[in-house]
């Protein structure tokens, strides 16, 4: 399960809160089965992923350095990635 989640630990430059909280997203989304978040489900979404992104945070934290950061480079950090977010949020701005 969930073998898309990027491994945090041992980045160069260390785990942004954002990839932090996309893991938490992403897990919850998974576990909860929920692939959009409603009016009815977001409350015990946000509670989750908080919690999640808090936890996640915190073992990192508390585990040792690794020897080498991970071999495969986390998907916020991309450039194809960064370019279709800015591109979703460039549209969103110009609806609203």
């Amino acid at each position: 399960m969930c073998r898309n989640i990027t491994n945090l630990r041992g980045l160069e430059p260390v785990a942004t809160d954002d990839e932090i909280q996309a893991a938490a997203e992403q897990y919850v989304r998974k576990v909860g089965g929920v692939s959009s978040v409603s009016k009815n489900n977001r409350e015990a979404y946000e509670t989750a992923v908080a919690e999640i992104a808090a936890a996640t945070e915190k073992l990192i934290n508390a585990l040792p350095a690794r020897r080498k950061p991970p071999a495969v480079v986390p998907p916020l950090r991309r450039p194809e990635v960064q370019a279709r977010i800015a591109a979703r949020e460039a549209a969103k701005a110009a609806q609203g």
